[in-house]
């Protein structure tokens, strides 16, 4: 291999190994929210059901996304425009 391919190659492994670190910073993270929120009472079925309808709304929001930029490209505007006609708030 050159010596380019071999820097390329410890870059690669070196941008792997920084993203290993951060998905564990991020793990411990969620971990530590998830005790506080047993800490608080709330049971473990109900933290997984919050989460399957948060993971059920994204679906439907990106679903309604979809449309909203379909409708702009056959209207020739951008969702923006479209957010008042539907009583949206760009927050949404």
């Amino acid at each position: 291999p050159s010596p380019s391919s071999s820097q390329a190659n410890g870059a690669s492994e070196a941008a792997l190994q920084c993203e290993i670190e951060e998905l564990k910073r991020k793990d411990l993270a969620l971990d530590q929210e998830i005790a506080q929120l047993l800490s608080e009472g709330y049971s473990l079925e109900e933290l997984e059901k919050h989460i399957s309808l948060l993971h059920e709304y994204n679906e439907i929001k990106d679903a309604g996304q979809m449309l909203l930029g379909k409708l702009a490209v056959i209207r020739g505007v951008t969702t923006k425009q479209l957010y008042p006609e539907y009583d949206l708030e760009l927050s949404d």
